[in-house]
């Protein structure tokens, strides 16, 4: 494994708003105050760091074409009441971009450009707005279409492969068909998403990392549903093909909420960290197979690590889709798949695309800190065929 440095980067705290449903009981905050929740939950709980100190503010945003206004990490660090001396920039990697803003803080650290920086993500699904191109010359006589900003294409360049630019879902079902995913499987992972998620909020699990949001009553994750089983999701209708495999039921949910990390140097003066990040990957592919895009920058970051998958205590993969989320595991040799997404995953949890990179780094960090040591592989695909990955170590 790749030795520490003394620039090595740590994790030190990880801080999460419990996610909401679309349209449910976040909807009524903007992004902009979600991300200001929890970077300033960080300060908060952590009297050792000086709100001064912090070099910079990273966060991943997939929209930033609303109320996210356009930097929302600088946004968050005003609203938060940090000095007008602390920066931040907001990174844009689609679903990766919380990972991505993680990613670009520990390079921060370990290159000596920073040595305390917070980073993660936010996303108000429930808020994105419409958006209208602008006319070609003035005062049209037409009508106009009016775009959602929520999730997927929009104003494609017609220059595309129209093979690259299909719903996101039909993405879910070309992986069914080609690593042979049956409908069943689907449903039992999703099932075993819902049940894993619901005992880790019983046992207290999430209880450590989860900022409340002012003015809404929402104790635990809204896409939770306790009730679900096998029997339950096999009454859905397919959503994307009427022959299809994929439904709502074993796909993640759109949702809204935030995420925050501290991220410092071993010499930073804030405490034990929970874990080291080892390495990182990035990798890419046809963008109608997005779904395998982390195979492919895990490997990476376990091989710039000096490790294998023999090696590995924790996997979190992000759950866009139970199709997708099945052919990575299939694809990662040597992988046991019970040593994945041990708490639930995003079909359970939700996915607020700017902050699910974030969530799944600091819920591995705070595993290995519960399991007093261990390495832990964080991957996460991308729409547009990316892949993100990061190996931790404590």
């Amino acid at each position: 494994m790749a030795p520490a440095t003394s620039t090595s980067s740590y994790i030190y705290d990880f801080v999460r708003t419990p996610f909401g449903r679309y349209g449910k009981t976040l909807a009524g905050t903007r992004p902009d105050d979600l991300a200001a929740l929890v970077v300033g939950e960080i300060a908060r709980r952590n009297p050792d760091l000086a709100v001064e100190s912090i070099d910079d503010i990273i966060l991943g945003d997939a929209n930033g074409s609303g109320e996210d206004n356009r930097n929302v990490a600088r946004m968050a660090a005003l609203l938060a009441g940090f000095p007008a001396s602390i920066p931040g920039a907001t990174v844009n990697r689609l679903c990766g971009s919380g990972m991505e803003a993680v990613i670009q803080a520990s390079r921060a650290i370990e290159t000596g450009d920073a040595r305390i920086m917070l980073a993660g993500g936010v996303e108000s699904m429930s808020r994105a707005p419409w958006v209208l191109l602008k006319p070609q010359k003035g005062f049209p006589a037409g009508n106009d279409t009016l775009h959602s900003t929520t999730l997927g294409w929009r104003m494609v360049n017609s220059a595309m492969d129209p093979r690259w630019t299909i719903p996101l879902g039909e993405t879910a079902e070309i992986l069914a068909d080609r690593f042979d995913v049956s409908r069943q499987e689907q449903d039992a992972f999703a099932a075993q998403s819902h049940q894993r998620a619901a005992a880790a909020w019983d046992a207290g699990t999430f209880t450590g990392q989860i900022v409340q949001v002012p003015g809404a009553e929402l104790a635990a994750d809204e896409g939770l549903r306790r009730d679900t089983t096998v029997d339950t999701l096999a009454g859905l209708e397919p959503a994307f093909r009427p022959d299809g495999s994929v439904t709502a039921g074993n796909s993640s949910p759109l949702t809204d909420g935030a995420a925050a990390l501290l991220i410092a140097g071993a010499d930073a003066g804030l405490g034990a960290p929970l874990a080291r990040i080892v390495s990182r990957g990035v990798a890419a592919n046809d963008p109608n197979i997005f779904g395998i895009a982390p195979v492919e920058a895990a490997n990476i970051a376990l091989a710039r690590a000096g490790l294998t998958w023999a090696d590995v205590d924790f996997v979190e993969i992000n759950e866009a889709f139970a199709s997708q989320a099945i052919s990575c595991i299939r694809l990662w040799d040597g992988l046991d798949p019970d040593k994945v997404n041990v708490d639930g995953g995003a079909i359970a949890i939700g996915h607020p695309l700017g902050a699910s990179g974030a969530r799944i780094l600091g819920q591995l960090a705070r595993k290995l800190e519960a399991n007093g040591g261990g390495i832990a592989v964080a991957a996460i695909c991308v729409g547009v065929g990316q892949g993100l990955a990061v190996v931790l170590e404590r």
